[in-house]
């Protein structure tokens, strides 16, 4: 029998290693409600759905700055966060955070956003970056599958 040695390429090296390091730990996942929106109801129940789904979730509170999204999720090693908009201000506040995770390094941290999005902005928020998009009335058990899935895990 011909024993096969399994080449990855130095450039993926680094992904292979955090996934199979990430096996052995829970999702974090960082809720944000950036702006000045005061609903936080929707983003309490996500972030209570997903710590019930084995999920380590840090909720920030409401009325957070893109950059205090930004310093939270490096400080918290957040593997995912998601942001909660109701205001109508998801494209400037997805960018800024966005923007801020590169700016820091840390764009391995992938965004989501939900909330009231209209469906002509999804395909923006794809274009700058954001892995996911949860339209209000999304069900947990979906949200939570995706999240797994988007980290490399399989449900």
């Amino acid at each position: 029998m011909k024993i096969q040695r399994l080449f990855i390429p130095e450039r993926e090296q680094k992904d292979v290693l955090e996934k199979m390091q990430m096996k052995d730990r829970k999702i974090r996942v960082l809720v944000a409600k950036p702006g000045l929106d005061g609903h936080d109801r929707g983003a309490k129940v996500i972030a209570k759905g997903l710590s019930d789904a084995g999920f380590e979730v840090v909720y920030t509170g409401l009325r957070q700055t893109p950059e205090q999204i930004v310093s939270a999720a490096i400080q918290e090693d957040a593997d995912i966060v998601g942001l909660s908009i109701l205001s109508g201000a998801h494209l400037s506040l997805t960018r800024r955070v966005l923007e801020g995770l590169r700016y820091q390094g840390a764009e391995n941290i992938r965004l989501v956003v939900g909330g009231i999005i209209p469906a002509f902005d999804i395909p923006k928020l794809k274009e700058m970056g954001v892995a996911k998009v949860y339209l209000t009335g999304t069900p947990l058990k979906a949200i939570a599958e995706d999240l797994r899935s988007l980290m490399g895990y399989k449900n």
